[in-house]
C-alpha cells in the first residue's frame, strides 16, 4: 500500500510543493526518509516512533521508505514530521487516503504526540494554495498566522491522534476563520506622538514630506537633539497596511522566525534599527538556507540607521541596489532567493566625530582631518540616493515651554494619506520616490520658469543627474502636500532647502 500526503518546502519567502509517499514493503523493521533530507528530516524518525506509540497507535513492524518527492530538490525543516506520521498511520491502519482529498499537512511533533508551531507556515499556506490546495491542516500555534490567507480552509490541531482522526474524516474537523487584518487595531499603550516633540517643526516637515512620497530623510545633529526620537515615530504617519502589505511582511517574519504566540500576524509599519555591527548576512540576508536580513524585515516600513557614519562604508554600499529595486536575491546552490525589501531609509549621524561641529552652544574638538575622514565615510552615490538631508537643531528654551503644541501625529497622517491618495491617482501604484527618471517628464512636468530655476541651480550648486531627478520628486511631493497639480518654483526651492548640509561642515 501506498500513501501520498502533500506538504512543502521553503526557498525564501517562495515555497514548492513537495508530495511524502510512505510505502511499507518486507523486510526487517526499519524506516529510511530520501529525497535530498536534511539532517533535521532524518531525525524525524527518532521523534516519530515515541509520538505514535505515545498516542496510541501501533508503529509498523514492516519496512518503510518515506520518499519526499520530487527527489532532485532539497527539503529541511521539522514540519515534515507530521505528514510524515500520517503517512505511516494511514499504512498502519488501512485507512483509505480517499477521505482526505485536497489536503496540506504540516506540523512538527514532540515525543509525546503534541503538534508543535513551525517557522514559515504562512508562505508554505499560500504556496499550497497556489497549487490548488484548499485545506491546510497546521499546529495550534500557526493557526492565526496562516488564516489571513484568502480562499483557503485552515484546521488546526494540537496531537497526532486529533491529525489522525481529522484527516481519516472520523471527527468534525473545526477549522478556523480568516481574520482581517485591515481593520484590526493593535491593542495597548498608545503610539508615541509628535506632539510631544517640541519645537523642530522644519524637521516635521521634511518627515511628512519623506513619508509623502517614501522618500529616504538623512538627519544630522549634535547629541541629543532628538534625531532618534523624531524617527521612531515616522511609523505612525504611514497609512495603514492593506491586506497584501500585511500578508507579504508577515511571510517575511514567518520565514525569519520573527512571529510569537501573541503577534501572528505583522499589522503595522516595521521599524528596524540594527546595530552599528551588523554584519553583511544581517543587514541584506544569508545562511545556506537563505534568511530575511533588515532591510527586508523593514519592508513597507522603516529601516533606521542610527549613527551613520558608525556603520562600515562597504555595508551601506550595498544598499544602493535594494533601495532602488526594492528587492534583494541570495543565490545559493545555484538558486535564487528573493525577499522584498522596499523600505524607506531614515538615517541619523553626528556632523563630525566629537558631534559638535557647527553646533552654536559646543565647540567641536575635531582636527581638519579629522573632520575630512568622517565626512569620508559618507559615500557620494549613497547620499544620492537620499532624498532629503536636514539638520537636526538643538530646541531654544523658548519652544520648551510652550503651551501650545506643534503638529501631531494624526494631522501628519492626514497630510500623507492626502498626498498618497493623489500620487496613486496621477501614477497608479507607484509613490513619487519611486519614479524612475523617464517618467519624470509624464508625472513632473516643469514649466518653462520652474525649468531655468532648476537649471540654474543645477549649474550653481553642482549637482547630478541623480540629484536633480530627486530634487523634482521631491517637489512634485511638496506640491501634492499642498493639494496643488502643478510644480511651482516655490516647490523647488524647498526641496533645494533639503539637499544644503554642506554648511554643517563649515567652521
Amino acid at each position: 500500500m501506498l500513501t501520498k500526503i502533500i506538504t512543502a518546502s521553503l526557498w525564501g519567502i517562495d515555497a514548492d510543493l513537495v508530495t511524502v509517499e510512505t510505502d511499507a514493503h518486507p523486510g526487517l523493521p526499519a524506516l529510511n526518509i530520501v529525497g535530498l533530507a536534511d539532517i533535521t528530516i532524518k531525525e524525524a524518525k527518532d521523534r516519530i516512533r515515541p509520538a505514535v506509540m505515545n498516542s496510541g497507535f501501533r508503529f509498523p513492524g514492516n519496512r518503510i521508505t518515506v520518499n519526499l518527492s520530487p527527489a532532485a530538490t532539497r527539503k529541511e525543516g521539522s514540519h515534515f514530521d507530521l505528514p510524515v506520521a500520517l503517512g505511516l498511520l494511514l499504512l498502519q491502519e488501512g485507512a483509505p487516503a480517499e477521505n482526505a482529498p485536497g489536503w496540506g499537512v504540516l506540523g512538527e511533533l514532540s515525543l509525546d504526540g503534541q503538534v508543535l508551531p513551525v517557522t514559515g507556515a504562512l508562505p508554505m499556506a499560500i504556496g499550497m494554495r497556489k497549487s490548488g490546495i484548499k485545506k491546510i491542516m497546521v499546529p495550534e500555534g500557526n493557526a492565526e498566522e496562516v488564516s489571513i490567507v484568502k480562499d483557503i480552509s485552515v484546521y488546526p490541531v494540537e496531537s497526532l491522534r486529533e491529525a489522525y482522526m481529522i484527516y481519516t474524516g472520523q471527527v468534525y474537523a473545526g477549522r478556523i476563520a480568516r481574520r482581517d487584518t485591515a481593520s484590526r487595531k493593535t491593542c495597548g499603550k498608545s503610539e508615541p506622538d509628535y506632539a510631544d516633540v517640541a519645537g523642530q517643526e522644519n524637521v516635521k516637515r521634511a518627515v511628512t514630506i519623506a513619508a509623502a512620497g517614501a522618500h529616504g530623510l538623512l538627519m544630522m545633529g549634535s547629541p541629543g537633539v532628538g534625531k532618534t526620537m523624531i524617527a521612531s515615530r515616522m511609523p505612525g504617519i504611514m497609512p495603514d497596511l492593506d491586506y497584501e502589505g500585511a500578508l507579504t511582511l508577515t511571510q517575511i517574519y514567518s520565514v525569519a522566525g520573527r512571529l510569537s504566540e501573541k503577534k501572528q500576524i505583522i499589522r503595522g509599519r516595521p521599524f528596524i534599527a540594527p546595530h552599528t555591527t551588523i554584519t553583511k548576512a544581517g543587514l541584506m540576508g544569508g545562511g545556506l538556507k537563505p534568511k530575511p536580513g533588515a532591510v527586508s524585515l523593514a519592508h513597507e516600513g522603516i529601516l533606521f540607521l542610527d549613527e551613520f557614519g558608525e556603520f562600515d562604508g562597504k555595508l551601506l554600499d550595498m544598499l544602493r541596489q535594494p533601495m532602488e529595486e526594492g528587492k534583494i536575491a541570495i543565490s545559493r546552490g545555484g538558486r535564487n532567493a528573493v525577499f522584498p525589501c522596499s523600505f524607506m531609509l531614515v538615517a541619523a549621524s553626528n556632523p563630525c566625530k566629537c558631534g559638535y561641529l557647527g553646533d552654536p552652544k559646543h565647540e567641536c574638538t575635531c582636527t581638519p582631518g579629522q573632520i575630512d575622514s568622517y565626512r569620508s565615510r559618507f559615500s557620494g552615490p549613497l547620499m544620492d540616493r537620499i532624498d532629503l538631508h536636514v539638520k537636526v537643531e538643538a530646541v531654544e528654551e523658548r519652544d520648551l515651554g510652550r503651551k501650545t503644541k506643534g503638529l501631531s501625529t494624526p494631522e501628519m497622517k492626514e497630510m500623507v494619506a492626502g498626498a498618497r491618495v493623489l500620487q496613486r491617482k496621477r501614477q497608479k501604484a507607484r509613490l513619487n520616490g519611486e519614479l524612475e527618471p523617464a517618467e519624470l517628464k509624464k508625472y513632473c512636468p516643469l514649466g518653462e520658469e520652474e525649468r531655468k530655476f532648476m537649471e540654474k541651480a543645477y549649474s550653481s550648486l553642482g549637482l547630478s543627474m541623480r540629484v536633480y531627478h530627486k530634487i523634482i520628486k521631491v517637489s512634485r511631493t511638496i506640491a501634492d502636500l499642498a493639494g496643488e497639480s502643478e510644480i511651482s518654483v516655490s516647490h523647488i526651492a524647498e526641496a533645494l532647502q533639503y539637499r544644503g548640509l554642506e554648511s554643517i561642515y563649515h567652521r
